[in-house]
């Protein structure tokens, strides 16, 4: 895509995308466009540039860690359904889902949740997607197999 480089200039300046068109004279559509061949964010609905400068600056301005290492979300959560949700780039993301991309490095297969036992926490550490609880699962399953399941009063046996 040829890029207009008026149209460059103000994008990198942070000019609306609706006043780029009107002031210039194209479409938003080609406005929209060139902000995405430039690798620039999505613009915020209303033209309001973000409180946060990345990903992990809105998850750590939302977010706060527990004393004994769990983090519990203090930001915004959905009215219906209660789910911590954070707004990065003109998308909404929940929690959880960018506290295991931001420590794990991927997308979570399945819904990400906590291993940890304290319900809603979202340390990165503390959480597993599918594939690794089907894991856990297997192993404790291999665990029990060999040397017995052990009951709430026991110990887990100890080396010699």
């Amino acid at each position: 895509m040829k890029v207009r480089a008026d149209v460059a200039e103000m994008l990198r300046a942070g000019v609306p995308h609706s006043r780029i068109a009107r002031e210039l004279g194209v479409s938003q559509g080609t406005v929209r466009r060139t902000n995405h061949a430039l690798g620039l964010p999505a613009p915020l609905r209303g033209g309001r540039p973000s409180r946060y400068p990345t990903l992990v600056a809105v998850f750590r301005g939302n977010s706060e860690e527990t004393e004994d290492g769990h983090v519990r979300w203090t930001g915004y959560r959905d009215a219906s359904s209660n789910t911590p949700l954070l707004f990065y780039a003109g998308e909404k993301t929940p929690a959880p889902k960018a506290a295991f991309q931001l420590h794990y490095g991927r997308e979570p297969i399945g819904k990400p949740l906590p291993t940890c036992g304290m319900t809603g926490c979202i340390a990165g550490a503390h959480l597993a997607d599918r594939p690794m609880r089907e894991a856990n699962a297997r192993a404790d399953a291999a665990y029990d197999a060999i040397f017995g399941a052990l009951s709430t009063n026991d110990e887990p046996p100890q080396g010699t």
